[in-house]
């Protein structure tokens, strides 16, 4: 029987993502046709790996052994780019898009290059994660706290932003140097996580200045936050995503521990358009019904250790990804909606990376 998702009226929040994980380098591959008869072929453009999405092309196939699929792997701009492109100049684009760049696929919707999509799915699907049918979130991806096991043997992890800066005055020899968060300079991500936690937090800058006086090292990317944590050179790790903090986990399960917040726990997503120059929008379609459908989904949260936007999936399937149960957690979804394109407004952008490093300094 299906869930009936509930409508989340959530106001516009103005963030932007330049990415949510570190650039893909661009690749190609090929997928023939199972049956060895290509009556069809589906390109995709994404910002996920092939290998990451090698089950979910599979899968599709099985279902529909006749289609061919060419998968090409680009930056996140480059992407958005390219579909604009190529779409202007006429000759056609291609049938899907899936990125990790929230604000750059909003942004193609929004200027008219992505089509309207109605899958089986669409009518039960969270209105946050919808944006007129024409993008949709498809992952549903946590900001966690990450930290070493050994580190915290005998005692709990901090579990709040409380919880977090009591730690820190606590024990400031153990905290000092081996903080860990994103260089939010650099990182999409960590921007738009540090942009989320001020509109829900007022007092994030106190934790920001906490974490300054312990001398916070910062990041570009999740990985090498999470290696060190891994190694034992840091001890905790804050506002990372929760998908490859799971992962982590999952291979150094004895090392590496993940904390959903329980004060707030900020969620961002990867979205999945058609192009409105799609060379086989119907193709396009099919695969986004495809993502949407309790298979796409389960796919996407067991395989790709991503959760489930579908509330059919997660109800079903509540510890998806390898994280914790999100029951009883304060969930923040950041909607799919225009409101992501304001942070693109480089004044408004320059200030908040002012008040970060101020914070940071002490000032």
């Amino acid at each position: 029987m299906r869930l009936t998702a509930s409508r989340l009226h959530l106001p516009a929040i103005a963030l932007a993502l330049l990415s949510l994980v570190g650039a893909a380098r661009a690749e190609l591959a090929e997928f023939p046709a199972p049956s060895g008869r290509a009556e069809g072929e589906l390109r995709i453009y994404s910002s996920l790996d092939i290998p990451l999405a090698r089950p979910l092309i599979e899968a599709h196939q099985a279902r529909n052994p006749d289609l061919a699929v060419r998968y090409e792997t680009l930056l996140t701009q480059e992407l958005h780019d390219r579909i604009v492109a190529e779409s202007e100049a006429g000759g056609g684009t291609a049938d899907f898009a899936f990125s990790s760049a929230m604000d750059l696929q909003v942004k193609l919707a929004n200027d008219g290059f992505a089509r309207p999509v109605l899958t089986p799915d669409s009518e039960d699907w969270p209105g946050w994660a919808n944006w007129r049918d024409t993008a949709y979130a498809l992952t549903f991806e946590p900001a966690v706290f990450a930290y070493h096991r050994p580190s915290f043997a005998g005692q709990p992890p901090p579990s709040t932003r409380a919880d977090l800066m009591r730690w820190m005055a606590e024990h400031p020899d153990r905290a000092r140097g081996r903080i860990g968060t994103y260089d939010v300079a650099r990182s999409g991500v960590g921007y738009l996580f540090l942009a989320r936690d001020q509109e829900l937090y007022p007092g994030i800058w106190s934790v920001v200045a906490a974490m300054g006086r312990a001398r916070v090292q910062q990041y570009p990317t999740s990985a090498e936050i999470l290696e060190r944590i891994a190694e034992g050179e840091l001890v905790l790790g804050y506002n990372l995503l929760g998908s490859y903090a799971a992962e982590y986990a999952r291979r150094h399960p004895d090392r590496v521990g993940l904390i959903l917040p329980r004060d707030f726990t900020v969620v961002v997503s990867r979205v999945g358009l058609v192009p409105e120059a799609a060379r086989s929008p119907g193709a396009g379609a099919d695969f986004l019904a495809f993502l949407m459908s309790p298979e796409g989904q389960t796919l996407l949260s067991r395989t790709l250790r991503l959760s489930a936007v579908s509330l059919e999936v997660a109800g079903r399937d509540s510890p998806a990804g390898g994280m914790q149960d999100l029951a009883g957690l304060r969930l923040k979804p950041v909607p799919v909606s225009p409101g992501l394109l304001a942070y693109l407004d480089r004044a408004t952008r320059d200030r908040l990376l002012a008040r970060w490093n101020e914070a940071l300094a002490g000032r």
